[in-house]
């Protein structure tokens, strides 16, 4: 064999290795949590407001994790341990076509105020977030809530990781949106259902 076609290989090799571990750090399945120069940056804030009381807020945020899981639910959320009140949890998140992210965070419950997520396995080492619910002044349609968000990212090995961070933090800020959006429309829904009957 030649050095050409060795130098093929090697290059064939190195690319694979390369790709295997990008699809590894994308999806949560080979996380990398070195410890060294390490670079945080904040993730939010995102807010919106919600025609429906805190508590049904409250509930609807943490029924996936406490209460009985839809099919849908279950395929993206699968509890893993859980006790009064906080639960380990895996989350999965497509990222591209098939390609599913997989991360695994705590979640603890504190009602009817916040919510916290501290990620244990991820594409990034560290990720603490808060849902928090402060009521507003009563609107025509009775009580509101703001669904607040704010949290912390950090990725290793310094202007690698920041950018490493920056690469990660949107597609996370934005399914932290659409979730928001789904809560409203569900909670508000519920209120709405709640104040018929009674």
């Amino acid at each position: 064999m030649g050095w050409a076609s060795r130098g093929t290989y090697g290059a064939a090799a190195a690319g694979a290795v390369a790709a295997t571990g990008y699809l590894g750090l994308v999806t949560g399945a080979v996380p990398v949590d070195l410890g060294i120069g390490r670079r945080t940056r904040p993730l939010g804030p995102l807010a919106v407001d919600i025609d429906a009381p805190r508590d049904v807020v409250f509930a609807v945020l943490s029924e996936p994790y406490l209460g009985r899981q839809t099919r849908a639910v279950a395929e993206k959320v699968q509890v893993l341990q859980r006790g009064s009140d906080m639960v380990l949890a895996a989350h999965r998140t497509p990222v591209r076509g098939r390609l599913v992210a997989t991360t695994v965070e705590t979640v603890r419950f504190t009602p009817p105020g916040h919510i916290d997520f501290f990620l244990t396995r991820g594409p990034v080492p560290h990720v603490s977030e808060r849902f928090s619910l402060e009521p507003l002044a009563a609107s025509g349609h009775g009580e509101a809530t703001r669904l607040g968000y704010t949290g912390e990212m950090g990725a290793d090995l310094w202007s690698v990781g920041a950018r490493w961070a920056d690469l990660v933090a949107a597609p996370w800020e934005r399914a932290v949106a659409a979730t928001f959006a789904a809560v409203k429309i569900e909670a508000e829904h519920r209120s709405k259902a709640r104040s018929t009957t009674a």
